[in-house]
């Protein structure tokens, strides 16, 4: 913190870079798996440049066309989907996206699912540094897939061995996307530690479900859904807290940020770095918004770098 008396700091410049390790960020903002497709669709509304980064669409070694319609519903404060991982599988995105993802001047983090080990290791085998991609997140936490997904995430045993299995198999460095649909958070997040996880990511989605009531029956198709949104900020505010005073890792909150106070909160909580998911369909200049009011934050409070900010509240 500058502890400099007088002169106006009202310009003051504030360091935002922030290192989750050998991963390094120009400010700690990032945009979430699944509601930022690869990085294009955006590039008219939000210039990515400005962004500490951004992660892209979940991949799985298969084609996926996901799950049926409807898949999306609003709720009070958020909404569910069950979009089922639909996404175009790994050679398409290897021969057709890649090479126009590695030309985005940000951070690009893949996101990869699996059904099985072995489908984790062949997403991972194939994306190594040097490939346009600047680190791995594993998503052992879907929670609208019915076989695969989320049995890793809910069992530390089992999200052990697949983040050590990705680890293994690549160079880049790991990120293990914890399921907040578990009963204890803090062994799943130790759990992955020991697996060689290099950054947490949290929360996923929590598992959800909206009835029409005139046509007695579930909203989506697939029944259940994620529940994101302002809705379960609460939930993952506590759970940053509680790993982050359990782990070594650097952590990535998210979970319903709309706004720069939502940043501070999960950056005070623990959080080196935040990313926004459902915060994007609401407006698309979010990211942006947050970067400037973590910005502005820092320097009415004093502090020269956004790292000083972190774990204040434990």
């Amino acid at each position: 913190m500058n502890s400099e008396k007088g002169g106006d700091d009202s310009m003051k410049k504030v360091n935002l870079e922030v290192n989750l390790g050998t991963l390094t960020l120009r400010n700690p903002v990032l945009t979430c798996s699944g509601t930022y497709g690869f990085g294009e669709e955006y590039a008219p509304y939000c210039p990515v440049d400005k962004l500490g980064g951004i992660t892209l669409k979940g991949l799985t070694p298969e084609p996926r066309l996901g799950n049926p319609l409807p898949r999306l519903a609003e709720t009070p404060a958020g909404m569910l989907n069950s979009v089922g991982l639909e996404n175009p599988g790994l050679e398409e995105f290897l021969n057709s996206y890649l090479p126009r993802v590695r030309q985005l001047p940000t951070t690009v983090i893949a996101n990869i699912s699996g059904f099985s080990l072995q489908d984790y290791e062949t997403m991972a085998s194939a994306l190594q540094s040097g490939s346009g991609i600047d680190a791995l997140e594993v998503n052992i936490s879907c929670p609208n897939v019915k076989h695969g997904g989320m049995h890793f995430g809910t069992h530390p045993d089992s999200a052990e061995e697949v983040i050590a299995l990705v680890k293994r198999k690549t160079d880049l460095p790991v990120i293990a996307k914890l399921s907040p649909n578990v009963t204890d958070i803090v062994a799943m997040a130790k759990a992955v530690e020991r697996g060689g996880a290099d950054i947490i990511s949290m929360i996923n989605t929590l598992l959800g479900m909206s009835i029409d009531i005139e046509k007695r029956q579930p909203l989506l198709a697939n029944k259940m859904g994620g529940l994101s949104g302002p809705a379960v900020r609460p939930v993952a505010v506590r759970m940053v807290w509680q790993v982050a005073q359990a782990v070594k890792v650097p952590i990535i909150g998210m979970g319903g940020i709309l706004t720069w106070q939502d940043a501070v909160e999960f950056m005070l909580a623990g959080a080196k770095a935040v990313s926004i998911g459902t915060g994007n369909f609401v407006n698309p200049l979010a990211p942006l918004e947050v970067i400037e009011g973590i910005e502005e934050y820092c320097r009415r409070q004093g502090f020269d770098a956004v790292e000083e900010i972190v774990g204040l509240a434990l």
